[in-house]
């Protein structure tokens, strides 16, 4: 018998939906349809699958508010944070339905043919396995390259977020249907882990992306591995912010706060561990605690909250655990730090300070409203620490633009913002090194990941 996939409103602890999973048989009807769907699709032109994804943009725009408040109810994204998701997603699909003919063009390389060249073709279909914390985001960040490309999706997504997952299978079904493609071009499929490993081992599926944590990145790069099929992982990060005493001190805590904060902290490219060159570093830690103690916590569906409950209770307690196994090891508690009584699954924001390498909250990534502060002699000591890490998922820094460009090569990380907010783009690749993964996502790197790489070799031989 299938299990159930329960989705449970954090602001109240209350169980909000109810939806079967897969059995074997259901999987397999999933893994048929996208090999169907993927024997059709591939054979429509780059423009009319652009239809079809700008149909689905704009289909989910005339919906936004429903599928926001989705977020909401699942995972506790705040209301206004979620409109601006959805937007994101419509962006990602636009995006691509405009650039996917340049970036999949044919590539001229010379040789000793009368032509040579790569031309990028479908693989076939992908499975994509998506984590809770931004759940439209991350489906269309894999969903709208790889059916771009020619590829088709089976989606499955977190447990936490059953109805995001349904919802999203809705609409690209049914837009589909409406512009006589396939409906079954992307599918969500909701299975437990025994399943997905069954679907991956499938020759059907042809490729995999996951979003998520080391543990799973693992397991499924290792079955990807041993059926020899491509896998891209994007997994968690530590990331480092560097300000040094040339920054810009006020702009700086702005935009850290900003980015520490966005989705109660639940990012993987959160400024996790704020590296302060010591000269500014008291100034700097007095503005950003001044900007992290006006933060409004509250709940998600009121339009002026600005940070909204932890997911899950044991994702806070793990959080809790973080905080004061820090300030045992040394560590400054400025504010917060304590689990709140009442209903649902709210964290305060906390500001920890002096904190050094080795410590819980430097060694671990933290998902929640935690800032973790850390005083730095010099540039060089402040590499050395950002690079202490076994991530290396997004970095910023904050000086002069010459000198953080400078700085920018020498941190081991996939992606550095300098003097700016880090963030992921349709327009530019994102992606880890280290533990944060492997392969990329978005721009034109992004869609060439699971596409077939073809040489062609075409005669006479020249001399």
């Amino acid at each position: 018998m299938s299990e159930t996939f329960v989705a449970t409103d954090p602001t109240t602890g209350t169980v909000v939906r109810e939806i079967p999973t897969l059995d074997a048989a259901a999987l397999e009807d999933v893994l048929a349809r996208a090999e169907s769907a993927y024997d059709a699709w591939r054979q429509w032109s780059i423009a009319d699958r652009a239809a079809v994804l700008n149909g689905v943009a704009a289909a989910m725009r005339e919906d936004k508010e429903r599928l926001a408040l989705l977020m909401t109810e699942e995972m506790g994204k705040p209301i206004t944070e979620a409109r601006g998701e959805v937007e994101k997603a419509c962006w990602a699909a636009e995006h691509y339905a405009e650039h996917a003919a340049a970036y999949l063009a044919p590539e001229e390389l010379a040789s000793d043919a009368s032509r040579s060249y790569v031309q990028h073709l479908p693989l076939g279909p992908v499975l994509g396995v998506l984590p809770w914390n931004a759940p439209f985001w991350l489906a269309f960040r894999f969903c709208a390259p790889a059916l771009m490309a020619g590829n088709t999706c089976v989606m499955k997504h977190d447990r936490h977020v059953p109805g995001c997952a349904e919802a999203i299978g809705e609409v690209i079904a049914r837009v589909a249907e409406e512009h006589g493609a396939p409906r079954d071009i992307l599918q969500s499929a909701p299975m437990g882990h025994d399943l997905a490993e069954r679907a991956l081992r499938d020759p059907r599926i042809r490729a995999v992306s996951l979003t998520g944590s080391e543990k799973a990145g693992a397991a499924v790069a290792a079955t990807a591995a041993s059926e020899i099929k491509p896998s891209v992982l994007e997994l968690g990060g530590s990331d480092p912010a560097i300000v040094l005493a040339d920054a810009d001190l006020e702009h700086a805590a702005d935009v850290i706060t900003t980015m520490r904060i966005i989705n109660a902290g639940q990012s993987c490219i959160a400024a996790k561990r704020v590296i302060v060159e010591r000269s500014v570093y008291d100034d700097f830690v007095a503005l950003y605690a001044e900007r992290l103690a006006a933060l409004r916590v509250g709940d998600p569906r009121q339009e002026d909250t600005q940070v909204g409950p932890i997911a899950r209770d044991d994702l806070r307690q793990n959080l809790h655990r973080q905080v004061t196994e820090s300030v045992d090891q040394g560590a400054k508690l400025h504010f917060g730090g304590e689990v709140p009584g009442g209903e649902g699954y709210f964290y305060p924001v906390t500001l920890l300070s002096d904190v050094t390498p080795g410590m819980t909250a430097c060694a671990e990534e933290t998902f929640g409203p935690v800032a973790v502060v850390m005083p730095v002699d010099s540039a060089e000591e402040a590499i050395t620490v950002a690079n202490d890490s076994p991530y290396g998922l997004a970095a910023s820094v904050w000086t002069t633009a010459e000198r953080g460009v400078e700085m920018a090569a020498r941190i081991e990380s996939g992606q550095v913002a300098v003097n700016g907010i880090v963030k992921t783009d349709p327009r530019l690749p994102s992606g880890g090194v280290k533990r944060s993964g492997f392969g990329r996502e978005l721009g034109p790197h992004g869609i060439r990941e699971f596409v077939n790489h073809q040489q062609v070799w075409v005669g006479p031989k020249q001399d």
